[in-house]
């Protein structure tokens, strides 16, 4: 295979993960609809996410795709593998089974904590809630403490596939979770505590692990406890894992701080939070997603190559590309977010008083779109150059301005109820995050800011008064046909407010000649042109 069909083929792959896990977000996200139609913006719903918050940690950050657990086997698994055709040797059984003995044991001895002292973990973290809420809540994380140990050793299987080249599967299973879930509290119906829920995500969890076991066994993997914790092969896994693990932790610090805070405020405000962290990720996140999926193994080959011309050239493109279709998402947000909470939850138990709180939190939490991009973009960079230290050392230094942040904006001002001030507080962060990898990477290559920011100036430009013109027209539409369904009042607004931002904004941006809308506009213009002439 020549180098170049080597680097189609893994675009290939990536664009498949991408697609794979635009999926999985969608179905995270029905689940969550679901979630929110039976138990609402309510103290079962806060005492549930606030549990979940553990268990989320080994699952998702420690053990999901890209977490430490899976880069950890990845990264020595792939240098002890002969062929990817042949079955595991005695040699990587051994070792397999020694990696998965260990995190057995010592996420047992934490799932056993959590379980006993499940309460008192909850009034920790939740110290302003009432008795009630923190009862239940530690009745939640009692029940899904077994998940902290599936966590690592899900992590575990993941990179055995990854290793074997079995993309597909590690981004799948987190579906399962998600389907289980929205299957059992429906067929529940009336689960007034939430334990339904918890015992659905303790399943789900299961299903998820029981899932990766056929293809493990396939490829040669027999699971026979081992201790032998004393070989050399386990120490260079562990020398990678737990700086790991202390960077993943570091970052869910964000969210006990923001966890501390809110349970000082109203009831139900954990949930909002939450849910509007989940439909801010749904379109940003599919967007970075896909962009920097496959960008990232470019940046990587670039920078071995030294070309750094080339870097600069492919990160301005990818990032003003994510920057053009960030603002329209922005002043669709800032227009009909409203609307569109009401659209996608007001049902069930979620009522009037939710729409609006998870619509304050998600007012305040779209100012993050811009800086939450560029420091995704620009952390690619450092990975680039095996530079994962900064990144790190940029997060524990922004810990500090969160924890003030939100005692200012929740406690003392009151930002939108306080719910506001915890997602204001998220986006000042990200983007005091994102000036200094920005800046720091100067460090490692010198980037071209001139025409990036140059471009995004234009973009700002346009986006301000197609915000204007969206706003205007939301209010006349308001005005005009209140009287309507309101299903179709928020269907017809949604749709005619997003017409008018796209036929407002892209004009504008070509008309001030914004670089990367005239790529976009070109690119569009030749598929076209080869379609008709195919056709």
């Amino acid at each position: 295979m020549t180098d170049t069909e080597k680097s189609q083929s893994i675009l290939k792959a990536a664009w498949l993960i991408a697609v794979v896990t635009i999926t999985s977000k969608f179905v995270g996200f029905l689940r969550d609809i679901t979630i929110a139609k039976y138990y609402g913006a309510s103290l079962v719903s806060d005492a549930y996410f606030y549990a979940y918050q553990l268990p989320a940690l080994a699952i998702i950050l420690l053990g999901g795709v890209g977490g430490p657990f899976h880069s950890a086997v990845v990264s020595v698994f792939t240098k002890m593998i002969p062929s990817v055709k042949e079955k595991a040797t005695a040699e990587l059984n051994k070792l397999f089974n020694t990696f998965l003995t260990a995190t057995f044991l010592m996420f047992l001895g934490v799932a056993i904590l959590c379980f006993i002292f499940s309460d008192q973990i909850m009034g920790l973290i939740i110290s302003a809630g009432n008795p009630e809420l923190v009862h239940l809540a530690g009745t939640h994380l009692k029940i899904m403490s077994p998940i902290l140990v599936i966590g690592g050793i899900v992590g575990i299987y993941y990179g055995v596939l990854v290793s074997y080249r079995e993309f597909m599967l590690p981004n799948i299973a987190p579906i399962l979770m998600s389907s289980v879930i929205i299957l059992m509290i429906t067929l529940a119906h009336n689960d007034h505590t939430g334990k339904v829920l918890a015992i659905a995500t303790l399943i789900g969890a299961i299903c998820q692990l029981l899932y990766q076991l056929p293809k493990i066994r396939q490829l040669g993997f027999r699971i026979k406890p081992n201790t032998d914790f004393s070989s050399e092969k386990f120490k260079q896994i562990c020398e990678l894992l737990f700086p790991a693990i202390l960077s993943s932790t570091i970052g869910q610090l964000y969210v006990y701080i923001d966890m501390f805070f809110a349970s000082s405020l109203a009831v139900g405000a954990w949930t909002a939070i939450g849910y509007s962290n989940r439909i801010f990720q749904f379109p940003v996140g599919i967007l970075v997603t896909a962009f920097l999926v496959p960008l990232f193994p470019i940046f990587s080959t670039l920078v071995g190559q030294r070309d750094y011309d080339a870097v600069r050239k492919y990160f301005n493109q990818g990032v003003g590309v994510l920057f053009f279709a960030a603002f329209p998402i922005m002043i669709l947000i800032f227009t009909v977010g409203y609307d569109g909470i009401r659209l996608i939850f007001e049902r069930g138990a979620f009522d009037t008083r939710a729409v609006m709180m998870v619509t304050q939190a998600l007012t305040f939490l779209a100012f993050c779109i811009l800086p939450y991009v560029f420091r995704d973009s620009i952390t690619r960079i450092y990975y680039s150059f095996n530079d994962s230290k900064t990144p790190f050392m940029t997060a524990v230094f922004c810990i500090g301005l969160k924890a003030f942040l939100n005692w200012l904006f929740v406690l003392h001002l009151k930002i939108g109820d306080g719910i506001g001030g915890t997602t204001l507080s998220t986006s000042l962060v990200t983007l005091c995050n994102a000036t200094l990898l920005g800046c720091l990477v100067s460090r490692k290559i010198k980037m071209n800011y001139r025409e990036l920011f140059g471009n995004l100036l234009k973009m700002f430009f346009a986006a301000i008064i197609t915000l204007g013109v969206c706003y205007i027209a939301g209010r006349w539409f308001n005005n005009t046909f209140a009287s309507l369904n309101s299903i179709i009042f928020c269907i017809s607004k949604i749709l005619g407010i997003f017409t008018l931002c796209i036929v407002v904004y892209v004009p504008l941006t070509l008309l001030l000649k914004c670089e990367y809308a005239l790529i976009l506009f070109k690119r569009l213009v030749n598929k076209i042109k080869d379609k008709l002439h195919v056709n």
